[in-house]
């Protein structure tokens, strides 16, 4: 075999492995990127449902709102409404900042920075949601309570709030714990594997 087929044979082989390793490189991306989003999936199928839940007692609460007549009763209302709908919105937008972020771009680094700073974002909104749920656990019930059966619980019935605040206290307690450790795990796996990536890369 001759010097020049030889370079010849040995040029398409490299030229083989080059391409190979392109297609390989894009197939660990595409693998990334599934793997990646499919981190926050189940969040934002939990998160909607939530939402609309959240949205439904709120357009509720709105259509009824005539009938919270006194101060106390008209504040409550309006706290538990921009709360229905305010966190939800903040919370769907958080989680798809993070969806958003494109896994491909060359530069992982300035993309791993920019996932830190949403996920520090979601984390918050997650937090701040925790201790406003625990000042709407004081309003949500006296607000239905008026709406639905004509009575004004800051009033009459100071037992029944009290037992329902204890019970609702540590339910609320475990319970955002619980969320949010779920939120923790999530968003630190999801960045496991843009961490996974720039190793590889």
């Amino acid at each position: 075999m001759k010097l020049e087929e030889m370079q010849e044979i040995w040029s398409e082989m490299s030229h083989q492995i080059e391409e190979q390793k392109i297609i390989t490189n894009d197939l660990i991306m595409k693998m990334t990127k599934n793997q990646y989003h499919r981190k926050f999936d189940r969040l934002t199928f939990y998160e909607s449902i939530g939402s609309v839940i959240c949205f439904i007692m709120a357009f509720f609460i709105l259509i009824n709102f005539k009938d919270l007549n006194t101060w106390y009763l008209f504040s409550s209302g309006l706290f538990t409404v921009v709360f229905l709908i305010v966190l939800p919105i903040l919370t769907l937008g958080s989680i798809g900042r993070l969806k958003r972020l494109d896994v491909s771009r060359s530069n992982l680094k300035e993309m791993i920075i920019k996932y830190k700073k949403y996920k520090g974002q979601l984390l918050l909104i997650q937090r701040l949601g925790i201790y406003l749920s625990f000042l709407l656990m004081f309003t949500v019930l006296p607000v239905f309570s008026k709406i639905m059966k004509g009575k004004d619980l800051f009033i009459e019935n100071h037992s029944l709030l009290l037992i329902y605040m204890l019970v609702m206290s540590v339910f609320l307690l475990f319970f955002s714990r619980w969320g949010y450790k779920c939120y923790q795990n999530i968003t630190k796996s999801a960045e496991d594997v843009l961490k996974e990536l720039d190793m590889e890369r």
